[in-house]
């Protein structure tokens, strides 16, 4: 049974004002996180998984124009006010940014950083939030960590730096946490050590978390369900085991065949380019460089449709779930 729904993204879209012309970045986007649970956005660069997200936060530029439904936890947040937003974000909605090293100021030391992000949204004294600061360092594994918070965002390394931008995500405690490509460019080691991290923060608070990422290897570690992101659409979504096993779009497909597996010595690329979306086709996005590719791919947009214990989008998805992953 599924647990309480506390974030419903509804035919979320978004576009930008751009010198060229209007930029389509997400095309009627639907996600639904629930309490306690990891949901896996997967796809390549490009195909909206972030600009989902910072939309749903309302941090996307002026030029940006959003249409569709962001509910968290009741509440609705497309068109709500900026003070309403400001209540919202770091409270019941926060985000864990690509880059720590920008996301933290390098002049203020990063216990009084979390402080900051602690009594913007708590009435209490800043004796008491440092001492919650140097617990939520603690919490996230930096040794020492009395002694760390009253260091600079310099003197820490890059997985250190982003163990303090999860600490400073998770000082309120939020319904739902976004991690945006929390592992990027940290060695393979560190990865695994900032997954953990991230699935301790869930399993001890119920928090509900977004992990946004290219790697299906992370989505296969840590997910519960996946959200398969291409040319700013879902185009399949299920839980990991059934994204895994009986994978039904090409897409999907083609990201399995890519990963690293025993025995093979070359990975198999998905060929080709992601459409220009200042012209998306009219039809499947992903159709130019599917091997399964029929005529009506290129004139029909298909909806997401249940195939066993997935949804796909895709007008063969029922004859190639039957083929899995082969």
């Amino acid at each position: 049974m599924m647990s309480e729904l506390v974030l419903s993204v509804r035919d979320l879209s978004v576009t930008f004002a751009t010198p060229a012309g209007p930029l389509t970045a997400v095309r009627g986007v639907d996600v639904d996180v629930h309490a306690g649970e990891i949901v896996g956005v997967v796809g390549e660069s490009g195909s909206g998984k972030s600009v989902t997200f910072l939309a749903a936060m309302g941090l996307l530029p002026k030029r940006a124009h959003v249409t569709g439904s962001v509910v968290l936890n009741g509440q609705e947040l497309i068109g709500a006010s900026p003070k309403i937003l400001r209540s919202v974000r770091g409270r019941l909605l926060s985000m864990i940014f690509q880059d720590p090293l920008s996301a933290l100021n390098p002049v203020h030391r990063v216990g009084d950083q979390i402080v900051e992000m602690l009594q913007s949204h708590q009435k209490i004294s800043q004796k008491t939030a440092f001492a919650k600061a140097v617990e939520l360092l603690d919490i996230v594994g930096i040794p020492q960590p009395d002694e760390r918070a009253r260091q600079y965002p310099h003197e820490f390394s890059g997985g250190m730096r982003q163990r303090v931008v999860i600490a400073m995500a998770i000082a309120n405690n939020p319904k739902v946490l976004v991690a945006d490509e929390p592992t990027t460019a940290l060695d393979v080691t560190v990865q695994a050590q900032i997954l953990e991290v991230i699935q301790r923060v869930q399993q001890t608070f119920g928090t509900a978390v977004v992990l946004i990422t290219h790697d299906l290897g992370v989505i296969a570690r840590v997910a519960d369900r996946v959200n398969v992101m291409y040319a700013g659409r879902n185009v399949e979504t299920g839980s990991v085991t059934s994204m895994f096993e009986q994978p039904s779009h090409p897409y999907t497909r083609g990201l399995l065949a890519s990963l690293p597996q025993e025995g093979v010595d070359r990975l198999q690329p998905i060929l080709g380019f992601p459409p220009n979306m200042l012209n998306p086709p009219p039809g499947c996005g992903f159709a130019p460089r599917c091997p399964h590719v029929q005529p009506a791919c290129d004139e029909l947009l298909p909806p997401l449709r249940d195939f066993k214990n997935v949804q796909t989008a895709c007008v063969r998805a029922e004859e190639l779930s039957v083929e899995g992953a082969s």
